[in-house]
């Protein structure tokens, strides 16, 4: 929490009993969406209304500590930003969210084939999938079967 409080200092921001409770939620649960962060904050302080805490989402979100993910069909989920510039699994039946590292090396960690003049800091893949729990048996002990779909 100590790394927090500088960042925000370093960054002009006040530290906040409410970005506090943002930040120590997602740092126990990862890939939650507004209503689930601003109940756990709830439990920490007691009393924060829920755009209070989109205010401090996004405010964290533009400050570079949270990192906001958008899937198609589904809310906004949040996530500490780590600088590890990792990916995610995601699961197309219950829609279960799990990290996973770079493919290879640092980030951006992934280039593309033209950059067309883009100076790229970042790179974000999404793959997808049926967890454990949702595949069927007759996948269970299948090898890994991967058919690539870009966008």
């Amino acid at each position: 929490m100590q790394d927090l409080e500088e960042r925000l200092r370093q960054l002009g921001m006040r530290v906040t009993k409410p970005r506090r409770a943002v930040v120590e939620e997602l740092s126990t649960r990862s890939h939650i969406d507004v209503a689930s962060i601003a109940a756990g904050a709830r439990e920490r302080l007691g009393s924060v209304s829920t755009q209070g805490i989109y205010d401090v989402v996004h405010t964290l979100t533009e400050a570079g500590i949270l990192r906001s993910i958008e899937l198609p069909g589904a809310p906004e989920v949040f996530e500490l930003a780590r600088g590890d510039n990792h990916h995610h699994l995601v699961c197309r039946s219950c829609g279960s969210i799990t990290d996973v590292p770079c493919p290879v090396g640092k980030a951006p960690c992934l280039e593309p084939l033209e950059d067309a003049g883009y100076y790229i800091d970042e790179a974000e893949v999404t793959y997808w999938g049926l967890c454990p729990a949702c595949r069927p048996a007759d996948l269970v002990s299948a090898p890994h079967q991967s058919t690539i779909h870009t966008h």
